[in-house]
């Protein structure tokens, strides 16, 4: 049989369970696809192949130890299915390997069947892959023999993850060692007849003694084997406590092999599960993921599956309890009949209806403070049923969010007539899809329709070939994955190069947050180059992060393509390349250099990570001479002016030129920039007007919300803040604005100024919102907690979790500023000659 991994309705043998698990509940992703798979494998403990059940019940007492015990056993069942895979790997190896000595013989007589460069480039690396895996097994195998609790084995993992070097080396050779053995075989019958035969031993204990196949299906081997030792070591961390001694080198292991899979060619899938339609064809399963689509005007999520010929939209059917789940098939385009509409032709489209941005910002702001609730509940060891009832309230808000946040159109039309149209949140999401479709398309293909049974079969294998089976929301995730990064992570673009020739070039940075990529930063386009030096740094906010991803473009000047809708992204993608964002590795407090290759394009950056509670710190500046760091008061009586120059500099530079900047304030500028802006305003430089005049726009606005973060203590005051959380939560009108006035009026002077003075100027913002994108909403969310947020010795008072208080207390700051935004104009004079009206004190 041929398993896949993760079926989550069905175990190992493919019966039916008696009840359907809830969507999003996972087997162990490691199910071997040999026939001699042993013991078969499923999270949910049947009796395995060698009759040891997952679940010892013998006498174990505590829960404790129970769970110690299952642990034990689950490990010992992951590691000899491992090992019986490593045998077969190991064999075919051997097999690869076992025509290379004569070949090799014969290269230096004078009937050479191949060259010796021949044979180097068709067997590289494969004999010292086989010599990593068989020290490897030869290492591991006594040990799950003699399974007990106090056998470590991560060191041998950590080892084998360490020497993934010769298959990066492998993998880069992957292509022209089987172009050349294509080669080789269309002109040597010798070698044809040998390469479509290699006889692999069958495993030790097998009936079969040996099994032919052909040198391509083996060359392909190792590919497969990186991921599916990722798989394993995700399997043995979920079962191995975090005090044991292989922990942390097994979670070592794990990243070494994820940053290597996401670094090695994307073009090389493992993914090469085949299914025959009923004419006998191979159709291969390539790519498969959630997409939204727009249909008959509304958003639904579709699971779209992309074969060797064509692309299928389907959605999950609704199932009773006991069935396992099927697919129900939307539409399907063969790929000989599927062409991309330019924008140009997708004029008749439908508009898309994009969700304003505050609407997107106040359902994360939601699903925090669920989270943050949940928590609390775990914390407290509080009820189950209230612990799930949070939790299916943070799904559902979880997939109202990935359903309206995702705005850049991905259109797909039939050549025979019908166009449809997709919503991604991320261009690197997009282009993956397109390329994968273009890559297929230049294969030889048929135009077809399949008959209904053939739909039927085909369908009905997305289930058992699925390879990504939870919508993307972090509600799915279990309690133990990591939930990612939360604060603030400060990236360097450096350079790049590796351009054939000379364009415009500029790179956007795209992070995940809430289970889905959004484009956060956007370097200067470089003009006419093919070594662009952009050496910009960004901040950008992470919102439970687990990776980076880099996209370099060519920026298109063409007019005719310039005037579509705002999400039609039209510069052509360079390249692109994603990393893992490391916890252990980022959170130093140097920077960290590194190199993504994408398309033989190498983009240099540097990034280092800042947690949320570390940038929660307001630090006094040590000299009282500058203006970052210096008490407002300070300031406005050394300047002798009732608005700090700073601010009123910058609104003004803003005002002139920045006020119809789409993302202003949102967008964060070039943080080298924000420095020497900073460094001339501390300085009092005379040249700090024409630095302005010069200054990116996006640094300006920048170096406004960098004034008011680095206060010694918020413009709002410590002293007031409590005040302001318990005003703004008041639900009588009345009562609410007679509080919220009365705290202004409580404000020192310079404070109350300045702050009414940025009120009036953001709100002439938002006055522009149908260009500059920035509602009050937005405005209130950026610089909400930037003017609230009490500084360290007041917050460490109430400070628990990081994202804890985050979640709650932001939500809390962004509504106080929406407050006064929301608020007829308000006047210094006014304010203070009506202390009557607000005589409650607070």
């Amino acid at each position: 049989a041929d398993f896949n991994y993760g079926a989550d309705e069905y175990d190992a043998e493919g019966n039916e369970e008696p009840k359907a698990l809830p969507e999003g509940s996972e087997t162990m992703p490691y199910i071997d696809e040999s026939p001699t798979m042993s013991p078969q494998l499923s999270a949910r403990g049947q009796e395995s192949g060698d009759g040891v059940s997952p679940t010892p019940t013998d006498g174990l007492g505590t829960g404790g130890e129970r769970d110690a015990g299952k642990g034990l056993e689950m490990r010992k069942l992951v590691l000899s299915g491992f090992l019986a895979s490593e045998e077969i790997y190991i064999n075919q190896l051997e097999a690869l390997l076992l025509p290379m000595k004569p070949l090799k013989a014969t290269a230096t007589t004078s009937q050479p069947v191949l060259t010796l460069q021949q044979i180097e480039t068709i067997f590289y690396k494969i004999q010292d892959i086989y010599e990593i895996h068989k020290e490897f097994y030869d290492s591991l195998c006594p040990k799950v023999q003699q399974w007990d609790s106090n056998v470590t084995m991560g060191h041998l993992f950590q080892k084998l993850a360490s020497q993934l070097g010769v298959y990066k080396a492998f993998v880069d050779n992957y292509k022209i060692a089987l172009e050349t053995a294509e080669k080789c075989s269309q002109s040597n019958n010798q070698f044809q007849k040998i390469s479509e035969e290699l006889k692999v031993k069958g495993p030790k204990d097998s009936k079969e003694s040996h099994t032919s196949v052909t040198m391509e299906a083996l060359l392909y081997k190792p590919i497969d084997r990186v991921t599916r030792s990722t798989l394993v070591l995700h399997d043995l961390l979920k079962h191995t406590p975090a005090d044991h001694p292989d922990y942390p080198l097994l979670q070592d292991a794990l990243r070494i092999s994820q940053n290597f899979l996401s670094s090695i060619n994307e073009d090389i899938d493992p993914r090469r599960t085949a299914v025959t339609t009923p004419k006998g064809e191979t159709r291969q399963l390539v790519k498969d993921g959630f997409l939204v689509e727009l249909s008959e005007g509304s958003r639904k999520l579709r699971h779209v599956f992309l074969f060797t010929d064509v692309l299928l939209c389907a959605k999950l059917k609704k199932t009773a309890v006991g069935k396992h789940q099927q697919y129900d098939c939307k539409w399907y385009v063969p790929l000989a009949d599927l062409v991309f509409p330019s924008p140009e032709e997708s004029e008749h489209c439908p508009q898309v209806h994009v969700i304003p941005d505050h609407e997107l910002e106040e359902m994360k702001m939601k699903i925090s403070a669920i989270k943050s609730e949940v928590q609390k509940e775990k914390a407290n060891k509080g009820q189950s049923r209230a612990i799930e009832r949070l939790k299916k309230k943070m799904f559902e808000n979880e997939f109202w969010l990935l359903l309206n946040s995702p705005a850049i159109p991905f259109r797909i039309h039939n050549r025979n007539g019908k166009s449809y149209l997709f919503l991604l949140s991320s261009d690197y999401e997009r282009s993956e899809w397109r390329e994968a479709i273009q890559k297929l398309q230049k294969k030889d293909l048929q135009a077809f329709v399949l008959s209904s049974v053939e739909l039927q079969v085909l369908t009905g294998s997305c289930f058992k070939l699925r390879t990504v089976h939870n919508i993307p929301v972090t509600s799915n995730k279990d309690d133990d994955e990591s939930p990612g990064l939360y604060g603030f992570l400060h990236v360097i673009v450096h350079s790049a190069k590796g351009f054939k020739q000379s364009a415009n070039l500029y790179c956007t940075l795209e992070v995940d947050s809430f289970g889905y990529f959004v484009s956060k930063a956007k370097t200067r386009v470089f003009r006419d180059t093919t070594e662009p030096q952009w050496n910009e740094e960004f901040e950008i906010e992470l919102e439970g992060s687990q990776s980076l991803r880099i996209l370099c473009y060519e920026k298109c000047y063409d007019k005719t393509k310039l005037n579509k809708d705002n999400n039609e992204i039209v510069d052509k993608i360079m390249g692109k390349g994603q990393i893992q964002l490391d916890p252990q590795a980022v959170q130093t407090k140097n920077w960290h250099m590194d190199v993504i290759e994408m398309n033989g394009i190498k983009v240099e950056f540097s990034m280092k990570f800042t947690s949320r509670d570390m940038s929660l710190k307001r630090t006094p500046s040590k000299k009282q001479t500058g203006v970052f760091g210096v008490k407002i008061s300070v300031v406005t009586k050394r300047e002798r002016s009732k608005v700090p120059y700073i601010v009123r500099q910058c609104i003004e530079e803003v005002e002139k030129r920045g006020i119809e900047e789409v993302g202003i304030y949102r967008i964060s500028g070039v943080a080298t920039d924000i420095q020497a802006l900073k460094a001339v305003f501390d300085a009092n430089n005379k040249d700090i007007l024409v630095m302005l005049s010069d200054m990116d726009i996006n640094a300006i606005a920048g170096t406004l919300k960098l004034y008011f973060r680095e206060l010694p203590e918020p413009l709002l005051t410590d002293r007031l803040y409590p005040a302001f959380m318990e005003g703004i939560a008041l639900s009588d009108p009345a009562a609410k604005e007679n509080c919220m006035m009365h705290l202004l009026r409580s404000l020192p002077d310079p404070n109350l100024i300045t702050f009414l003075f940025l009120l009036e100027h953001l709100k002439r913002v938002a006055e522009k919102e149908p260009i500059n994108k920035m509602s009050l909403h937005n405005l209130a969310t950026v610089f909400g907690p930037t003017l609230l947020r009490p500084s360290e010795g007041e917050s460490k008072a109430h400070l628990t979790l990081a994202s804890d208080i985050w979640s709650h207390d932001v939500m809390a700051q962004v509504q106080v500023l929406l407050y006064y935004l929301q608020h007829p104009p308000i006047s210094f004079t006014e304010l203070k000659r009506n202390t009557l009206y607000f005589s409650t004190d607070v």
